[in-house]
Formats: structure tokens, C-alpha cells, sequence
């Protein structure tokens, strides 16, 4: 089946092949990813459209002496193939197998960890700054897609870039998507570039001409330089990157492999900062992937000749959708805000049904928190449905343009806890501590689709920030009833003696399925869900530290600053003389895996925690 694929195990290997077999290993590639990410899940429109352009690259330049740093990561599958990874691919983002992201520690030739947008500029610059003081000598490459480009950081990092006048080399793979289409006027921008065809033949004509001057003087160069810069500045927008000092090369066939070769041919021998504008075509070669790309960003395992079946499981994101377009209809004032993510975060209805109350700030956190208190300020109810780990970036914002003047934004927090596969960065196991230390701010996690609606309903009340967060998959149905949720109260789910156990959010679920472990055991303990982390319920702990001799908190997040300490803060000051257990994730990140396997491995699973409770009160 394959010709090529299996002998090439390193760069060096590519090297000794031409132009038509490395196109044939294209087609290889192409079509072992689709066998391969059909079996184990992960990221396949952004590789298979990079594919040319990840070969021309290890054609030309040498890793790991030369440095690749590929901006979030996901489409560095292919590069894992050339640099001898193919026969691990069975394992991909499997638990103890091969990370869906470049990892340092994983192969030499993965120059820095990735996993988040628009950071690769700003680490290739580090990279060849400190090559510059060190007095080495090797080429650095920054990979970076037109959506990551909407990202400020990225904007920082040409800036400085520009100034520093280093060499280096950042490579626009535009494509004109991130996960969802590309909006704003940057993805307008690079739409003039990929298509003002009369710039490129302009360019070269007058280039030939004013290379056959004959050489009468400084005067006719200068004049042909003020012609050539002026003719810049009328046919080509690409003149942005070149006023930044920055020297512009493309757009160029991402898809034509002799092509991309020669041009990197061109740009190792060119001194000084460059950006090569390469458009590719996202799910090129997989006919599924190319008509309908955001489906194919990152997928579940699929069967390859039907493609991706919709799946009839309803998400929390489905419900956070579904509930905001009917509070929508009752409230003129709601509108919602993502950063490039509408259909991950389940705000596709939304947009459709009120465009004009709906706004996509591309990839850039910490602007739509930002953008999000503007409108707030001005008598707006905005709700920004983001992932727990992409809020990290706006951590800033919360604080100095929500939280200190107190408005009224709802922050949706999306995946939550652990998310699998796509591992450390991805995790969203920081946000219970980082939101816990800010003043102001109401935070509650739901343990089912019922309370998510609630709480939902609440935040239209509350005149104060809020933050929703809840996990990633299928909404958890427990109970639908017609209590009312107030801030700040908890609810006593099941009552036993000498154990009280209190989850939040996601974790109430594994608390119940641990208290029916022990109830087979002769072991009848208390369950709480403890659905607000801010303010605590402290009526409600101020009745029963007194009355268990064990009270153990469980949250699927970071134990410093989270959850349980916030509860043992409130206990201690009680005077609590019985035994309390927080039991969390400690202080390391979480590799990647399945979630199942996850928890049991850091005792956050059902067993473990029944486990623990027997050892406790034997």
C-alpha cells in the first residue's frame, strides 16, 4: 500500500528523494493520516493541508539543528511522520502514547512545546535571539496559521521582530480557517493578498527591467526603489509586513512542493526577518474533510467512507446553546461573544438566529473579556462562551476590566476539568483557583443539564461578573425539579452519617456513584453538591462541621487555591475538629489520555474515592 511511507524515518531520508516521488509520498501520507486519525481520533484538516509544506520544509533545512516551532501544534502530525514517529501513530493522544502536540520531550526535532494560538513567533524569536548572544549558527522557522494571526501576541511578536532585524523566518499558512471561518479584517486582508494576482506579475516584470539599467549612478537605483516601493503601496497590501521590517515572500502554491522548495532555497540564503505567505487548502485530499473542514478540525474516531455522523448526544454545549437563544428571545439586551468559536462552544443557533446580537472577535481572549465589559458598561448582557484553558489568556482582563468595576458579565466556561486527549494545555484545571482569587465575582458549576439551565437563567439576575463552568461531552441528567437556586446555596443531595462528601460541578456526579459503591458496603454517607465556589455556602457548612467526623471535598481542578481550600479556610476558622480531605489534582500538569484513565490515575475516580473513604472510617 505504501511505497515510500515506511522508508522515511528521518529528514535526511527526504532529501534523497525527487520531486516526483516526494509527491507521490504526499499522497501516502495523505491517506495514511485518514486511516490513521479515523481510528483513534485527532486533529485531520489542518495536516492533511499542510503535508507539501511540512516536506519542503525538512527538504531544505536540517532539524534538529534547525528550529520548527509550529504555532498551537495540532497540525504537526506530519512532522512527527518525517522525524520517525510514523509506527507509533496507533498510540496518538492515547494514554502513555504519542501527544497530539509537539512535545520536547517526545523528539529532538520538536524544538517547543505548543498547544495554545498565536505563540509561535514570539518562541521562535526567543530561539534565535538567544542563538544571536550564543554566536551559533542555525535557522529558525515559525509556523503560523491566518486564524492565529488574528491574536495580538502575534502582532507583538512582528513588532519585535521587525526591530530586531534577526533572521529568522515565519511561515503564514493560510488557509482561512482556524477552527470555524476566519473573520475580521485581517482574515480581509490576507484575502487581497492571496488574490491580487497583478501585484505578483507586476513585481517580477519590473524587477527584470530594472535589473538591465545599466549602472549610470546611485541617482537611477534610488529613483527605481522610490518606483518599486510606491508600486508596493498601490497594487499590494503585503506592504504592511514590509514597512514592519519585515521582507515579504508569496503568496505561494502551499500545495505545489517544487515551488515551496525552491522559495526556501531562497529564504535560507536571504539575511534578516521573513515572512513567507503559503496558501494551503484545510482537508485537502479527503473529500468529507475539504467540503466541511470545521467538522474535520479535531474529530472522534470516524468511519472513513461515510465520514462524521452527527451525534444524537446532547453536550453541555448544546444546552448552553439552546438556552441562550430562548433567553435571547425574553431579554433584547443578551448578546453572546466568542473568540473563534462558535460551533465548539454550541453558539451556532445563536448566530444564525441573531446575528446582529452575536459577535466572533476571532483568536484573541483577552480582547473579548475586554470587548465583552465595554458592552456591559454601556447596559449590554454579554456572555462569553470560551474554553476553560483559552480564558487563561484573558486573565488580566477579568480582573482589571470586569472584575474592578464590577459589571455584569457572564463568562461561559467550556470544557472544564479534564478534557483527554489534547492533554496539558488543553485541561482546563486551573480555572476554580484563578477565579477564586478574584473580588466580585460570582463562580458556580453545575452537575447536571437542569442546573446549567438554572444557573444560566440566574446570571440574567445578577448584577455582578459570574462564571459558569462546566465540562466537556455528554450533558449528565440526574434530577429536574422546580427548586430554586439562590447564590451562595448548596444542595444536600443524600443524607448518612459520620461522611459528609462534597463534589462541585462534574465531580457531584462521581460522588454519587461513589456513595452507591459504599452503600453496598454497609457505608451510608452524606452527599453534597457544592455548586458554588463563590460565595461558599456557609450556613450550610456551619451545620455540619459539627456533625461528621470526616468532611472531604472533590473538585477536577488544581487543589491549590481551588475548591477544597476555600473549604478548609472557612472549616479552620470553625474550629473543625474532625478529619478533612481535599482531594484534587496536585501540583504537576496532566498529561494526555482517556479521561476515565485520567481520574482513576489521580484517585479522582469513583473506586478510588470509595476506597479512600473505606480506609478512612474502618
Amino acid at each position: 500500500m505504501y511505497k515510500y511511507l515506511y522508508n522515511v524515518n528521518n529528514p535526511e531520508d527526504l532529501k534523497k528523494m525527487n520531486i516526483k516521488e516526494l509527491n507521490e509520498l504526499t499522497n501516502e501520507i495523505r491517506k495514511f493520516l485518514v486511516r490513521s486519525v479515523s481510528k483513534t481520533g485527532g486533529h485531520l484538516a489542518s495536516n492533511l493541508g499542510i503535508v507539501e509544506l511540512t516536506l519542503a520544509f525538512h527538504y531544505i533545512f536540517e532539524t534538529p539543528k534547525d528550529k520548527i516551532v509550529w504555532d498551537v501544534g495540532h497540525q504537526a502530525y506530519v512532522h512527527k511522520m518525517i522525524t520517525g514517529r510514523t509506527s507509533e501513530f496507533e498510540t496518538l493522544r492515547k494514554f502513555n502514547g504519542l501527544s497530539g502536540f509537539p512535545k520536547r520531550n517526545e523528539s529532538v526535532h520538536d524544538a517547543f512545546d505548543t498547544g495554545h494560538s498565536s505563540t509561535s513567533i514570539s518562541a521562535g524569536l526567543g530561539l534565535a535571539m538567544a542563538r544571536d548572544i550564543k554566536k551559533e549558527n542555525y535557522e529558525v522557522l515559525s509556523v503560523i496559521g491566518d486564524g492565529a494571526l488574528t491574536g495580538g501576541m502575534a502582532f507583538e511578536a512582528l513588532n519585535h521582530l521587525g526591530h530586531t532585524q534577526t533572521n529568522m523566518t515565519v511561515i503564514l499558512n493560510d488557509n482561512e480557517m482556524s477552527i470555524d471561518k476566519n473573520v475580521g479584517s485581517m482574515s480581509n486582508y490576507l484575502l487581497k493578498l492571496r488574490t491580487n494576482k497583478a501585484y505578483k506579475k507586476i513585481k517580477v516584470e519590473f524587477e527584470n527591467i530594472t535589473n538591465y539599467i545599466p549602472k549610470i549612478g546611485d541617482t537611477v537605483y534610488k529613483t527605481a526603489d522610490k518606483i518599486k516601493d510606491s508600486l508596493r503601496y498601490i497594487v499590494s497590501p503585503g506592504a504592511l509586513f514590509e514597512e514592519m521590517g519585515i521582507k515579504y515572500f508569496g503568496p505561494i502554491d502551499g500545495h505545489d512542493i517544487e515551488e515551496l522548495i525552491q522559495t526556501f532555497k531562497t529564504i535560507k540564503k536571504f539575511k534578516g526577518p521573513s515572512i513567507v505567505h503559503v496558501i494551503t487548502k484545510k482537508g485537502k485530499g479527503y473529500r468529507f474533510a475539504e467540503d466541511h473542514p470545521e467538522k474535520y478540525h479535531g474529530v472522534s474516531p470516524f468511519d472513513i467512507k461515510k465520514g462524521i455522523q452527527k451525534s444524537s448526544k446532547e453536550t453541555y454545549s448544546s444546552v448552553v446553546g439552546e438556552k441562550m437563544v430562548e433567553m435571547a428571545a425574553k431579554d433584547k439586551n443578551i448578546v453572546a461573544v466568542t473568540a473563534a468559536m462558535p460551533s465548539g462552544t454550541g453558539l451556532g443557533k445563536f448566530q444564525n438566529t441573531y446575528p446582529e446580537r452575536f459577535f466572533d472577535v476571532g483568536i484573541a481572549e483577552g480582547h473579548a473579556v475586554t470587548f465583552a465589559s465595554g458592552l456591559a458598561a454601556n447596559g449590554i448582557k454579554p456572555y462569553f462562551a470560551v474554553y476553560s484553558t483559552f480564558l487563561q489568556r484573558g486573565y488580566d482582563q477579568i480582573i482589571h476590566d470586569i472584575a474592578l468595576s464590577n459589571l455584569p458579565v457572564t463568562l461561559l466556561l467550556d470544557r472544564a476539568g479534564i478534557v483527554g486527549a489534547d492533554g496539558e494545555t488543553h485541561h482546563g484545571v486551573f480555572d476554580l483557583s484563578y477565579l477564586n482569587s478574584i473580588p466580585n465575582l460570582t463562580v458556580m458549576a453545575p452537575m447536571d443539564k437542569y442546573e446549567l439551565e438554572k444557573m444560566l437563567e440566574l446570571s440574567r439576575t445578577i448584577t455582578c461578573p459570574v462564571a459558569i463552568r462546566y465540562p466537556r461531552g455528554e450533558a449528565f441528567k440526574y434530577k429536574q425539579d422546580d427548586c430554586e437556586l439562590n447564590v451562595g446555596e448548596w444542595d444536600l443531595i443524600k443524607k448518612g452519617s459520620k461522611v459528609a462528601l462534597i463534589g462541585i460541578g462534574a465531580m457531584v456526579k462521581t460522588c454519587l456513584k461513589c456513595s452507591d459503591i459504599l452503600s453496598e458496603r454497609g457505608i451510608n454517607i452524606t452527599v453534597i453538591n457544592g455548586r458554588f465556589l463563590k460565595p461558599l455556602d456557609f450556613n450550610m457548612l456551619e451545620e455540619i462541621y459539627k456533625e461528621y467526623d470526616y468532611i472531604m471535598t472533590v473538585e477536577d481542578n488544581v487543589l491549590i487555591g481551588g475548591f477544597g481550600s476555600s473549604v478548609s479556610c472557612h472549616l479552620s476558622k470553625l474550629g473543625y475538629k474532625g478529619k478533612l480531605i481535599n482531594i484534587g489534582f496536585e501540583d504537576k500538569f496532566i498529561e494526555h489520555g482517556n479521561v476515565d484513565i485520567l481520574y482513576d490515575k489521580y484517585g479522582l475516580s469513583a473506586t478510588k474515592i470509595a476506597k479512600k473513604i473505606i480506609e478512612e472510617v474502618k
